[in-house]
């Protein structure tokens, strides 16, 4: 896909062949859930490739991976699973500590950059203190809200008229509120580890650097801030075993629910269900989580406990998914179209901007039944507009290495440092 205007912010043309820097010093930080510690493994791979020394602070869970891959691992801070005292902390308390706990690592290593999950705020305020740059990693759609957008995590399309962008206008008051009790919130916080106030809301995200893991075309046009730069799926999985695939010809469907969300198993049971009878192939997994009853498995399907994406995609022809957003955009990588049934949070945004791109099917959750959804698998199957679209999506990653945009950003933040005109980041804060 060429760079049109509506993507020309996401992909420079410049950054496509531009060699690597001198080697850097970085260090990466990642919540321990995979769909935030798998983009920054895969970004702090594409940083090796480039030559660069990367230090991965994450979960326990991943060490030997990280390793595996070459990079120096260190251990986060997991108050969530460990909490300090007779109550579990909140998320401002867990990042008071995350901070304190982070900063001797940043004074040691003294990277050139510092490089954080949205998530994860201990390693960002950490580098704030001893000014050094920071980029925020956003794995998933960008989650601040353009001109008339609806509300994040609604799982509404963008408006078409005048009257549907004043709608989300006064939709989004409440959504300020919060916003500003969660500046507020954050301001306590870096008050508690020595930190001025921010003006702002958001201010977990870097002003210096955002980089945005997704596929421009699920991004809504909006005028992007200089700072905020798409640059495609970062995608990693660790490794496992090629599955069996069901036997025959026919249009292989894959139905993989989400790991964290549909603990009865809901979408596996209707999809069986639904498409007993159909003239496809079924492989379903139940991701490790056994169900609290036994499967009716028809003839046509093969039932797993776990499969590999990036093994298993290119012999499909539909995937059924909660529309998590890495099971989303691997599918969309590799030229399959997505039945998206989202149940929670962010699946309903990205289910919603799944629809908008025209590179799947959308069923609400109310919908999630055996006859619904063999219809929408039946539709993704036969219109040859969203095979096509799923198709230039995978194209589009064939020419764009979101790995390597990516570490190009991240090497002009060094190079900026090193600038005599830069200011310093806690004096820009100040003023």
């Amino acid at each position: 896909m060429s760079d049109s205007p509506a993507y020309a912010h996401a992909v420079p043309s410049e950054d496509r062949s531009r060699p690597a820097s001198p080697p850097l010093r970085l260090l990466l930080g990642a919540f321990g859930d995979p769909g935030h510690a798998f983009p920054m493994i895969a970004l702090g791979r594409a940083l090796l490739a480039r030559g660069h020394d990367v230090t991965l602070q994450t979960w326990e869970r991943w060490r030997a991976p990280v390793e595996a891959e070459g990079m120096t691992f260190t251990p986060a801070p997991e108050y969530s699973a460990f909490p300090i005292g007779d109550q579990p902390l909140d998320f401002y308390e867990a990042v008071v500590y995350a901070t304190r706990d982070t900063l001797p690592l940043v004074r040691e290593l003294q990277p050139d950059v510092v490089v954080h999950d949205i998530l994860t705020l201990g390693p960002s305020l950490a580098a704030e203190l001893i000014d050094i740059p920071r980029a925020t990693l956003v794995p998933h759609v960008f989650p601040e809200a353009g001109p008339g957008f609806p509300i994040y995590s609604f799982g509404a399309r963008l408006p078409r008229t005048a009257a549907g962008r004043a709608f989300w206008e006064r939709a989004h008051l409440p959504v300020r509120r919060g916003l500003e009790s969660g500046r507020l919130a954050l301001n306590h916080t870096r008050a508690q580890v020595g930190l001025p106030p921010l003006s702002y809301p958001h201010g977990g995200t870097s002003r210096e650097l955002a980089l945005v893991a997704t596929f421009p075309q699920l991004e809504y046009p909006r005028p992007w801030p200089a700072h905020v730069h798409v640059v495609g799926p970062l995608m990693w999985e660790p490794q496992a075993e090629e599955v069996q695939l069901p036997p025959g010809d026919a249009p292989l469907v894959l139905v993989a629910p989400s790991t964290s969300q549909d603990p009865d198993h809901r979408l596996l049971n209707a999809a069986l269900r639904g498409l007993a009878d159909a003239p496809v192939r079924v492989l379903a997994t139940y991701n490790r989580r056994l169900p609290s009853r036994p499967l009716s498995v028809p003839a046509n399907a093969h039932v797993v406990d776990w499969v590999s994406y990036a093994r298993t995609l290119p012999h499909c022809d539909v995937i059924v998914c909660h529309a998590g957003h890495g099971t989303l955009v691997r599918a969309l990588s590799l030229g399959v179209p997505v039945v998206a049934c989202p149940v929670a949070g962010d699946m309903n945004e990205n289910a919603a901007r799944l629809a908008s791109a025209g590179a799947g099917v959308r069923l609400p959750r109310r919908f999630i039944s055996p006859r619904p959804l063999r219809h929408a698998v039946e539709l993704a199957l036969g219109d040859a507009s969203i095979r096509g679209r799923a198709r230039e999506l995978a194209a589009w990653v064939s020419e764009y290495d979101a790995g390597a945009r990516a570490a190009v950003r991240i090497e002009r933040l060094a190079e900026a440092q090193e600038s005599p005109t830069r200011m310093p980041a806690a004096l820009a804060v100040r003023r």
